[in-house]
């Protein structure tokens, strides 16, 4: 099983705008393309492999029928067939709804799904672009009731300026949201669940308001003020560099001034390259293909060794 690449899934979102053409040269016609599904499972918006001579087979597929040499023992043990991970690049031209997701309890319970915890590496942003991550004090849950009722909710969210190479970790219960301007590469568990709360009073094309998830979205707010969002990791070169170890999924950069070879032998889970600068070629015994900024690379978990070989590629490689 050599390294596989997908076709993108692109999605038309009430605030995209044409980073995803412009900046990594998506396949899109539509001036209001939010985000381009990278590696996916959910239902309806399956992977479909683009190279090789697995093209045309489904992500889904190829799980079903090759499951422990594809996706680890562990991964497996923990999860059966159902890929664990959704990957995205994200454009948001407008500002995104101010939103949370439930904890995996909650999912199940509520929605039959996984949580959803997710991270946040930001590739481009425009000047003074911002971030909402959590509340800017404590809140009690009557107080965020009020400020969902008299319109006010802005008044309590933290806000975070934004540069290339910032990260963010978000967990289940923190409200968020994208701000306009900003292009980032989204990590996730495999759940479309979310929870809208605020929407700045917007219509779709339909001239209707979005569906907003009020009282669902009460039982899951965290609505303590944390600080535990913001990822430090050091870019040193040529090296591996953690940025989020989590349940869920495992995160590391590496910026490359030189080829890297990795043993993967007993890692016991697929790797996936998303490439955020650059371009490097992925070579395993299995194969090699090259990744440009914007692309993403899936490796099976029976590979034994990784070569990265580039001078200035940076790349987040993600695992469970």
């Amino acid at each position: 099983m050599y390294p596989l690449k997908f076709k993108p899934i692109l999605k038309e979102r009430l605030w995209g705008g044409t980073k995803l053409k412009e900046v990594l040269g998506k396949p899109i016609e539509s001036d209001i393309t939010g985000e381009s599904w990278e590696l996916s499972t959910v239902k309806g918006d399956v992977s479909v492999i683009a190279n090789g001579e697995l093209q045309g087979t489904s992500l889904q597929e190829l799980i079903e029928t090759h499951a422990e040499a594809l996706l680890g023992k562990n991964v497996v043990d923990r999860f059966g067939t159902e890929f664990p991970i959704l990957i995205k690049f994200i454009d948001a031209k407008q500002d995104l709804s101010i939103q949370l997701h439930p904890n995996d309890e909650l999912a199940k319970e509520r929605h039959n799904s996984f949580g959803k915890t997710e991270m946040w590496y930001i590739m481009d942003a425009d000047p003074n672009a911002e971030l909402i991550v959590g509340f800017n004090r404590n809140v009690s849950k009557k107080e965020y009731a009020e400020s969902i009722e008299n319109d006010t909710l802005l008044d309590l969210l933290n806000y975070e300026q934004v540069k290339e190479g910032d990260t963010f970790f978000i967990n289940t219960g923190k409200i968020h949201a994208i701000g306009a301007g900003v292009m980032l590469a989204e990590i996730q568990q495999t759940s479309d669940v979310t929870y809208r709360v605020f929407d700045f009073n917007r219509k779709d094309k339909e001239g209707n308001l979005r569906e907003l998830h009020t009282e669902l979205a009460l039982d899951a707010v965290d609505y303590e003020k944390k600080d535990d969002f913001k990822v430090s990791y050091s870019k040193e070169l040529n090296k591996m560099q953690s940025m989020v170890d989590c349940p869920y999924f495992k995160t590391n950069f590496i910026e490359l001034a030189q080829d890297v070879v990795l043993n993967t032998k007993e890692r016991d889970s697929f790797t996936i390259f998303m490439c955020v600068g650059g371009k490097a070629v992925v070579k395993t015994a299995e194969g090699e293909v090259q990744i440009v900024k914007g692309e993403t690379v899936l490796l099976p978990a029976m590979t034994d060794k990784i070569e990265l070989l580039s001078s200035g590629a940076k790349l987040l490689e993600v695992t469970i």
